[in-house]
Formats: structure tokens, C-alpha cells, sequence
């Protein structure tokens, strides 16, 4: 239920991305709106994300989830009402308070799984969450066509009843995620406050603001906006690059601006599963240093992404440039369940919003005058030099031979799980040989 509800998050958040063909055309936008319409639909999620770590400490991501979403469907849906670059900027100011459901999901896969696996979990749950943005690059376009080919609707019209579609999906999944979900494996947070299972909600907000003076907190704040906050705005502005600067249509320009985002569906877990095993290698400062490595990886190739000039030779590279960035993303949250684990939600949601302070930073340069070309270039020298912040990601000797303990315990419990499997099914098939010899020789089976 997590990654699917962010998928469609995801979905909804960069759903009017791949129609900007026709919105610009019909509401007049000029590029520097446009870029301030990229802008809009991040910045936002930066204060949501930071309220959204807050309340999943104190009410748990189920009801957080659960109010996100049933919330967030009304300004995806209303979006349709836009009839000037005002309007529009407003809507797409309000959707993207919707990107907040990545802390959400972070927050619920870690609660829900051991150490020795927690990285690639929350790097699946959430690389299969961003799937959504690759998606919706392809699929919104043929929604869109069913409604202005299949049944004759305007342009106008098209787009605006492409968006309510999404925000009734949207709407549909908040309300299952109530009855279908739970806070942790032991039951959900009320109940188990009202057992003293857990901390009281009055000391939620002091430890929130403890892990906040946490110096590693920020550092990877800033690591998450040169990661996540550039396939945000690579994900705003793919689809209009590849129809300017590479002669493609609609539908051909989202076709391969979803080539970045479709990596979600391996790249990122590919960054959680190396996470873990740098882990159990070389503990958690293993995990630090395989996230410099994925960084300054994705800076290296966008750097070479923004110089190629043929379409058959910047498509290898966009995808090279996503696999890295993608593994880095999910390397990012292979280290933050272990930062400070009494304020979880703390940490998964400044970091997350370090993400779309990336991507506002870099929407800046999306809005002037200043080559497409360029600003991808500009961006991937930041993210070289930004991989080496991950070496300030340190941990003490004490917390080190914590979690190595913690992750030895987890794989004994893994171990001893698939041993007690392993012996149920063998005595099943013991008994089975046993009844049908018994049969055979006309005895009752012992």
C-alpha cells in the first residue's frame, strides 16, 4: 500500500508535466512562467515534508497517509479550473504539497523492517513510488488522447479531465489506506501508546527538535537536493527539453522523458541493497562512502548528459545519469533510519525536504535566459562537488558496534526464521510419505 499510494502521488504531483505542450500554448506561457510553475510545484513540499516527519512521530503514517491523500486529490483535481498563469501557479503551488508522501513511506518501511534489510526496503518502497513520476510522462499523453480522439473533447477540456482521473485515483487510495494498513507490526500508534508500548505524544516535538541540531541531519539535507532534487526537476522539464532542443512531439518527447523515470523500478534499490551490503561489510560509515560514490557518479554523467546533441546519444546517457542518480537516492536512506532513531520522522522529513530544496535551487535556472543545455551542465559540476559532503556523514565507535550487533541479531533472526520454515516443511513431508505408505499397506498413518 506504500509505494503504491506514493506511485500515484508521484504520478499526481508531475501529471500536468508531460501536457505543458498544450498548456503553454492555451494559457500563453511564457518561459520564464514556466519556470516558476517548476518552481512552485517543489518548493511547497519542502514545509510539507517537514510537518509530515512531525506528525507521523505523533499520530502514526497511517492517519498522515490517509489525510494526504484524501486532501491532496482536490488541488489535482482543480488545477482543471486554471485559466490564467495565476490560477495555474496557484494549483500547482497547492499539488505539490502532495510530494510530502515520501517521508511517509520512508518513515513506514523502516518501522516496518529489520536492519540488515531496511536499505533496500525503503529504497524499493520509494523507487517504485517515484516509478510513478516515468510513468505519468507516458500515460497522462494517451489519457489525454482518449478524451480529445475517443470522445471528441477540446484540448482544453482534454487535459483538465485527464487530472480529475487522477485525483479520484488519488482520493480512492487515501480512504483504503485507512482500513488497510496499520502503523507498525505490533498494531497502531494509539493502541499502543494506551499499552505504554511507546513514548507519549508530549515528547515527540522535543525530540523532534533534538535531531534537528544533529549536524549530519543537514549534511544529508544538502546530499538529498543534489539526488532527489534533480530527478524532481529533470522530471518538470524532460519532456519540453526533448520537444525543443530535439524536434519530438508530444507523445515522443514523454516517451523518453519516462526513460528516466522508469529506472525507479530497479536503480534506486539497486542503491538500498549496495547500502546494506556496504553495511554489513564495513558498518555504517560503509554505507556513507557508497553514497559518495553513487554522487559523484550522477554528477559525472549529467555533466556528459548536457553535451550530447543527438537524440541517440543523449537517450544512453539520460539513463546512465538516472541509474546513478536513482542509486544515490536510495543510498541517502540506507543511512538515515541509523542518524537518530528516537526522532525518525524528524530526519526522514528535513531530508526529504533537502530534496525539493535541490529542486527549487535548480529551477532557478530553468527560468531565465540562460541555455537548458548549460544549466544541466552547471548543475552537474554542484552534484561532483556536493558527493564529498558524504565523508561529513560520521558515526560514533559506540554507535557503530550498536548497529553491527543490532544487524548480526536481525540476520540470526532471519536465519532461524528460514530454519523453522525449512524444518515445518520437512516434517510436512515426512508426514505426507508416511500417510501414503500407510495407505499402501492398508494401515492407519501414525
Amino acid at each position: 500500500m506504500t509505494w503504491f499510494s506514493f506511485f500515484l502521488c508521484f504520478f499526481a504531483w508531475f501529471g500536468i508535466a508531460p501536457l505543458m505542450l498544450i498548456v503553454r500554448d492555451e494559457l500563453s506561457l511564457t518561459k520564464d512562467q514556466i519556470g516558476w510553475t517548476i518552481i512552485a510545484s517543489v518548493s511547497v513540499t519542502i514545509f510539507a515534508r517537514l510537518l509530515i516527519g512531525w506528525l507521523c512521530d505523533r499520530i502514526g503514517p497511517r492517519l498522515t497517509y490517509t489525510g494526504l491523500l484524501t486532501l491532496g486529490a482536490f488541488p489535482v483535481m482543480g488545477i482543471g479550473l486554471a485559466q490564467d498563469f495565476e490560477s495555474f501557479l496557484m494549483f500547482r503551488l497547492a499539488i505539490g504539497a502532495i510530494g510530502a508522501a515520501f517521508v511517509i513511506t520512508q518513515y513506514h518501511t523502516t518501522v516496518m523492517f529489520a536492519p540488515n534489510v531496511v536499505g533496500q526496503a525503503n529504497a524499493t518502497s520509494a523507487g517504485w513510488g517515484n516509478l510513478g513520476g516515468g510513468v505519468t510522462q507516458f500515460v497522462m499523453p494517451m489519457i489525454f488522447s482518449v478524451f480529445v480522439i475517443g470522445f471528441g473533447f477540446s484540448e482544453a477540456a482534454g487535459w483538465r479531465l485527464s487530472m480529475v482521473v487522477v485525483g479520484l485515483a488519488i482520493f480512492a487510495t487515501g480512504i483504503a489506506y485507512y482500513f488497510w494498513t496499520k502503523d507498525a507490526p505490533d498494531g497502531n500508534y494509539a493502541e499502543l501508546r494506551a499499552k505504554g508500548m511507546m513514548p507519549q505524544k508530549k515528547t515527540v516535538t522535543a525530540n523532534y527538535f533534538e535531531a534537528l541540531k544533529d549536524s549530519r541531519v543537514w549534511v544529508l539535507f544538502l546530499i538529498y537536493g543534489a539526488c532527489f532534487g534533480i530527478e524532481l526537476t529533470v522530471n518538470n522539464v524532460a519532456a519540453l527539453y526533448f520537444a525543443d532542443y530535439f524536434d519530438l512531439g508530444l507523445v515522443a518527447a514523454g516517451l523518453v522523458a519516462a526513460s528516466f523515470g522508469l529506472m525507479n523500478i530497479f536503480a534506486r534499490t539497486l542503491g538500498g541493497i549496495f547500502g546494506d551490503n556496504y553495511g554489513a561489510l564495513w558498518g555504517l560509515k560503509g554505507r556513507a562512502f557508497w553514497l559518495f560514490i553513487c554522487l559523484f557518479c550522477e554528477g559525472l554523467a549529467l555533466m556528459l548528459f548536457s553535451q550530447m546533441q543527438v537524440l541517440f546519444l543523449a537517450i544512453p546517457t539520460l539513463i546512465l545519469f538516472s541509474l546513478f542518480t536513482q542509486m544515490a537516492e536510495g543510498a541517502t536512506y540506507s543511512v538515515v533510519p541509523f542518524i537518530n532513531k528516537k526522532s525518525l520522522g524528524a530526519v526522514a522529513g528535513v531530508v526529504g525536504a533537502g530534496g525539493n530544496a535541490g529542486a527549487v535551487a535548480a529551477g532557478f535556472l530553468f527560468k531565465g535566459t540562460l541555455d537548458w543545455s548549460q544549466a544541466f551542465l552547471i548543475i552537474g559540476i554542484v552534484v561532483t562537488i556536493a558527493s564529498f559532503l558524504a565523508f561529513f556523514v560520521r558515526f560514533s565507535t559506540r554507535q557503530e558496534d550498536e548497529e553491527r550487533a543490532n544487524f548480526a541479531a536481525a540476520n540470526i533472526q532471519t536465519i532461524k526464521a528460514k530454519a523453522d520454515k525449512a524444518n515445518a516443511e520437512l516434517e510436512a513431508a515426512i508426514n505426507a510419505v508416511a500417510a501414503k505408505r500407510a495407505e499402501a499397506e492398508g494401515e492407519p498413518a501414525k
